[in-house]
């Protein structure tokens, strides 16, 4: 068990064997969970707002392709919608 210390902004440094266990990297983002005096690290990954509207599409089946072709692609592209 690794033990860290609260430093004086209330940093904590994770041990070099927890990161790697882990696999945490410079950037990760966390969320902070408290359950009683119990804090829970949980890793995150935001999503762009159009990203995740475009997923959702995706998820519906509203998309078209894959094409075999660039040529395929580009006239797909051009027609008008339905």
């Amino acid at each position: 068990m690794a033990v860290v210390k609260v430093k004086s902004h209330y940093q904590l440094t994770l041990p070099p064997q927890v990161r790697a266990k882990a696999g945490v990297e410079v950037g990760d983002l966390f969320e902070a969970k408290v359950q009683g005096r119990t804090i829970t690290l949980v890793p995150k990954r935001l999503i762009d707002r159009e990203l995740a509207l475009a997923l959702g599409e995706v998820k519906r089946g509203r998309v078209k392709g894959p094409f075999p072709t660039a040529q395929a692609t580009i006239r797909a592209l051009r027609r008008r919608p339905a």
